[in-house]
C-alpha cells in the first residue's frame, strides 16, 4: 500500500507540475501573440465594419452566449456573496445557497468505476493537488479568499445544523447542586465557537449537554437543533465529539486509526475512492504526513509526540465529515504553530457548513481572532457574554470595563471573572450574568433578583424585568425534564452507516492486526501457562482417576494467578 501511496502522490504532483508549465506557456505566448493580434484588428478593422454593416442590413441576429463568461460572471457572482458574508458575520445566508449537483454526481460515478489502489491513490492525489493549487492562488486564509477561487462545482456542502439553548439548566441529581444555570444562547454553522471561562465554571458540562453525554445530571429547558424541538440524539451519525483524554489505539498507525474510524462512521454508499480522499485530505490539513505510518504508541512503548497524537484525536471525528463538531480543549499540550494548524484545519471545515464549537484556555491573541463567537462562562455556569468575537469588548466597555494596552481581551475578562483583576467601581463579579440576561431581554432567576434590584439603585442599573409566576415556572422546569428523558430519539442524519456485521468484521481485523504486533507478549503469556500448568500438573498427587473439585479450583486460581503476573510482561 505504501508503494502504491508513494507512486500516486508522485504522479500527482509531476502531474500538477506539468499543469503549471504549460499554464505558464500559454501565458507567455498570450502575452506575445497580443501584439500581432492588435496589428491584425487595425489591418482588418475597415472591413469589420463593413460586414457588420451588411449584417445589420440583413436582419437581427441571435446572441452569442460565452461559456465562459458565463462561468466567470457566476463565480465574480459567488465571490461577492462570500465578502458580504465575511463583512457581515451574522448573516447566515450563504449557506442555504442552492448549488447543483450534476457535477457532484459525475465525480461520483467516476469514483465508483476505480478499483484497483493504484487509481484510488491516483484519484485522492489529484484532488488534493488541485486543492493546493487553488490555495497557492490565494494565499490568505480568510472567507473570501478560498471561495472565490472556487466555482459552484468545487464546493461540497453538509447537513447544516444550528444549536439554539434556552433557560438550559444543569443540576446533579444527588446534591441538588447547579452545574449550569439559565444558558441562553445558540452556536452557528460554518462559524468557530469558543468557549471561555475560569476553572469550574461548567465549560465541559456544556458542551456534554449540547451533545447528550451528560450523565448523573438533571438537565432542564429546552435546545432546538435547526428550529425544531428535537432530541441530539437524532443526529448522532453526523455529530463529532473530541473529549479530552485520548481516543486512539497506540499499536496501531496513524493512518489505521483514521481509517478505521472512517469505514465505521462514513456512509456506506460512498465510494472508496471518496473515503481515501477524506483520510488523505485530514492527513494533509493536520500535518500528519511525516508520521503517518507511525505507531500512536502505549505507556510502555513510545510513539508520536503528544501534539501529534491529539491531532490525531481530532482527525479521527474530522474523517467522519460531522455537521457539528464539539472539541473539548484541542489546543492543550499543543505549541503556536501546532495550534495554528489545528485551527486552519478547523477553518476549512467551517467553510463547508460545519458548526464548530471548542473549549479553549488562554489562547493566544492570534487564536483568539481566529474565532467568530465567544461563550464566556462564569463560576456557577452562568453566561456572562456570548457573541462574536469583534463585539465583546464593546459590550464590556459599556459595563466599563476596557482592556488595557497590550493586554489579551480574554485573559483580562478571565481575570475579573476569577477575581485576580478587580471590576470598576459600582460593578461586582455576580452582577455580570444578571446584566447580561437583562442586555438580552432573558428571564432571571428568582433567586438573584435581589441583584436586579441593586443595579436598579446604581447608576449603570436597570428595572428588573417582569418574571412569570413561581408556579408557571416550576411546570415549565418540570414539562423540560420530561421531554428531555423521553422524548423519542429517530434518525434524522440520513446517513446509512455500516451495520452491525460489518462493523464487527473491521473490528475483528483491526484486532487480529493488533495481536500480530504484540506477537512476543502473547507467546510469552502462552508460554507461562504452559510451564505453569506442567509444573501444577507433576507436583499434584491425585489417587484415582479423578483430580478432585478442591483441585481443580485450586489449579484455576493457580493459573491465574501466572497469566496475572505474565501480562505486565
Amino acid at each position: 500500500m505504501a508503494k502504491s501511496r508513494e507512486a500516486a502522490a508522485k504522479h500527482a504532483r509531476e502531474t500538477a507540475h506539468a499543469r503549471e508549465r504549460w499554464k505558464s506557456a500559454k501565458d507567455v505566448a498570450k502575452a506575445g501573440g497580443l501584439a500581432g493580434l492588435r496589428q491584425f484588428s487595425r489591418t482588418f478593422s475597415r472591413k469589420g465594419n463593413n460586414t457588420t454593416k451588411q449584417a445589420d442590413l440583413s436582419g437581427p441576429s441571435l446572441p452569442h452566449k460565452d461559456p465562459a463568461a458565463e462561468k466567470k460572471k457566476e463565480t465574480n457572482n459567488l465571490t461577492k456573496m462570500m465578502h458580504s458574508i465575511e463583512k457581515d458575520p451574522e448573516n447566515q445566508e450563504g449557506f442555504h445557497m442552492q448549488i447543483g449537483d450534476k457535477n457532484i454526481k459525475k465525480q461520483a460515478l467516476k469514483a465508483k468505476q476505480l478499483h484497483s489502489r493504484t487509481q484510488i491513490f491516483k484519484y485522492a492525489y489529484g484532488q488534493l493537488e488541485k486543492e493546493k493549487a487553488l490555495e497557492q492562488v490565494q494565499q490568505n486564509m480568510t472567507f473570501s479568499g478560498i471561495i472565490s477561487m472556487a466555482t459552484d462545482e468545487d464546493i461540497k456542502t453538509r447537513p447544516t445544523l444550528e444549536i439554539a439553548f434556552k433557560d438550559l439548566t444543569i443540576t446533579l441529581k444527588k446534591k441538588h447542586k447547579h452545574l449550569m444555570r439559565s444558558v441562553t444562547g445558540k452556536i452557528m454553522p460554518g462559524r468557530i465557537s469558543a468557549v471561555m471561562g475560569p476553572s469550574g465554571a461548567g465549560k465541559t458540562t456544556f458542551l456534554s449537554a449540547v451533545v447528550g453525554k451528560i450523565i448523573g445530571c438533571t438537565v432542564t429547558g429546552s435546545i432546538l437543533i435547526n428550529g425544531k424541538d428535537v432530541s441530539i440524539q437524532c443526529y448522532r451519525k453526523i455529530i463529532g465529539f473530541v473529549p479530552q483524554d485520548d481516543i486512539v489505539h497506540g499499536n496501531l498507525t496513524v493512518e489505521e486509526n483514521l481509517r478505521f474510524s472512517a469505514r465505521c462512521r462514513l456512509a456506506q454508499d460512498l465510494p472508496k475512492a471518496d473515503k481515501v480522499l477524506i483520510i488523505e485530505r485530514v492527513i494533509e490539513s493536520l500535518g500528519l504526513q511525516g508520521v503517518r505510518d507511525s505507531l500512536v504508541g502505549t505507556v510502555e512503548k513510545r510513539g508520536i509526540s503528544g501534539g501529534q497524537r491529539k491531532r490525531v484525536n481530532v482527525g479521527m471525528e474530522m474523517v467522519m465529515e460531522p455537521s457539528l463538531l464539539i472539541l473539548d480543549e484541542p489546543t492543550s499540550g499543543l505549541d503556536s504553530s501546532s495550534s495554528n494548524l489545528l485551527l486552519k484545519a478547523l477553518r476549512r471545515e467551517a467553510l463547508e457548513g460545519v458548526n464548530i464549537c471548542m473549549v479553549v484556555h488562554q489562547p493566544s491573541y492570534t487564536l483568539y481572532k481566529m474565532f467568530d463567537d465567544l461563550i464566556l462562562l462564569a463560576k456557577g455556569g452562568l453566561i456572562v457574554y456570548q457573541g462574536s468575537v469583534k463585539k465583546v469588548e464593546e459590550y464590556f466597555k459599556g459595563l466599563g470595563i476596557i482592556v488595557p494596552d497590550r493586554v489579551n481581551p480574554p485573559d483580562h475578562f478571565i481575570d475579573i471573572l476569577e477575581g485576580i483583576e478587580k471590576p470598576p467601581e459600582g460593578l461586582t463579579i455576580e452582577q455580570l450574568p444578571v446584566r447580561w440576561m437583562l442586555h438580552n431581554g432573558y428571564r432571571v432567576p428568582p433567586d438573584m433578583m435581589h441583584l436586579c434590584d441593586e443595579m436598579a439603585s446604581s447608576s449603570k442599573g436597570a428595572p428588573p424585568p417582569p418574571q412569570p409566576p413561581a408556579g408557571e415556572t416550576m411546570w415549565h422546569e418540570k414539562r423540560d425534564s420530561i421531554h428531555h428523558n423521553f422524548l423519542a430519539s429517530h434518525d434524522l442524519s440520513n446517513r446509512v452507516t455500516p451495520g452491525v456485521a460489518r462493523q464487527y468484521r473491521y473490528y475483528i481485523g483491526r484486532l487480529i492486526k493488533q495481536r500480530l504486533r504484540e506477537a512476543k507478549v502473547q507467546a510469552a503469556d502462552y508460554l507461562i501457562l504452559l510451564v505453569a500448568g506442567a509444573c501444577l500438573g507433576t507436583l499434584s498427587k491425585t489417587k484415582g482417576d479423578t483430580f478432585g473439585y478442591y483441585g481443580y479450583m485450586y489449579s484455576v486460581i493457580a493459573i491465574y494467578v501466572f497469566h496475572g503476573h505474565s501480562t505486565p510482561m
